[in-house]
């Protein structure tokens, strides 16, 4: 059987070839990977060829602590007591009157309320005790203030009136199903801190009376 001969490289050819591969590994790291990976290009070729458009940076996200979140946030903290009436203003008897046998007829309605830069008003209707009403609002940019609170109907109302708040918040939009616990005006307090006016498209459906 015939020997077979393999061809054996120079050491010279060995450390020629080591080096050619190094230098094209040098060269692909400066021109390719630095540019595409870590957004580096100190040769500009990486710009040239287009590889910088591939490097995408990672955000890395950073706890805060609930004052910082407060000082980066534009509203206050609502608390408790911003809801409804001062405890010292006492809870009219007619709150406890009966339901009606009749409720209102129901009805639907679209509506908007402009509000301007630094503004505030109030939108309400009337609603018999467990009148139920479905809404849904949403303001045209930024969040507003709102206090969605009904009043309750008195013969002789006193000077400071009494009212329940049922949602208080900072929104641009709100969706809900309500019923009423005592017959009166039911509606929202909008405030626009905004530096832009805000038009607040109202949706109504359910058993209520607009107010003229």
């Amino acid at each position: 059987m015939a020997e077979i001969n393999h061809p054996v490289l120079e050491t010279k050819k060995i450390i020629k070839a080591a080096v050619v591969a190094l230098i094209i590994g040098i060269v692909l790291l400066l021109t390719v990977v630095l540019p595409a990976e870590y957004g580096l290009d100190p040769t500009g070729a990486g710009k040239v060829f287009g590889f910088t458009k591939l490097y995408q940076p990672i955000e890395y996200a950073t706890e805060i602590t609930a004052t910082e979140k407060q000082a980066q946030s534009p509203h206050r903290i609502l608390k408790l007591e911003d809801g409804g009436s001062a405890p010292e203003v006492k809870k009219p008897e007619e709150a406890n009157n009966p339901a009606p046998d009749k409720q209102f007829i129901e009805r639907e309605d679209s509506v908007q309320v402009v509000i301007p830069a630094g503004g505030a008003i109030e939108y309400k209707i009337n609603i018999l005790k467990y009148g139920r009403v479905k809404y849904e609002w949403i303001t045209n940019d930024e969040s507003v203030f709102f206090d969605f609170h009904g009043e309750v109907k008195q013969a002789n109302p006193a000077g400071n009136v009494y009212y329940e708040s049922y949602a208080v918040a900072y929104s641009n939009n709100m969706i809900g199903n309500f019923l009423s616990p005592f017959e009166g005006k039911h509606g929202w307090y909008f405030k626009n801190s905004n530096d832009t006016t805000a038009v607040i498209s109202i949706r109504l459906k359910g058993q209520y009376e607009l107010i003229k």
